[in-house]
């Protein structure tokens, strides 16, 4: 999983969620999501993002705080495929027509 939410959400004593997104072995890539490569995830393999699946976890929820920072271009990606999910208008290369 990713955990998406503002660090400011995520460190704070008073907050007990995180907003993440799953990670999935399989794809396949489109307008929500999104496949990163080993060495961005520390997976041992390809992991797809699915943005259409964000979710509320509560902190106790987390089996351990390993912190792995993407870049802001990845970041900005991830949000673009989250915010696909419910806004039709959301920016997309692969649109059809286009």
């Amino acid at each position: 999983m990713l955990v998406v939410s503002l660090d400011q959400r995520n460190l704070s004593p008073r907050t007990e969620s995180v907003l993440i997104v799953p990670l999935s072995s399989s794809g396949p890539e489109g307008a929500t999501v999104i496949q990163l490569p080993p060495g961005e995830t520390g997976l041992p393999g390809p992991s797809f993002i699915k943005g259409h699946f964000m979710q509320v976890l509560p902190k106790r929820a987390l089996l351990a705080q390993e912190r792995r920072v993407l870049t802001n271009t990845r970041m900005r990606e991830i949000v673009i495929a989250i915010r696909r999910s419910f806004d039709p208008d959301a920016p997309w290369s692969g649109r059809q027509g286009q």
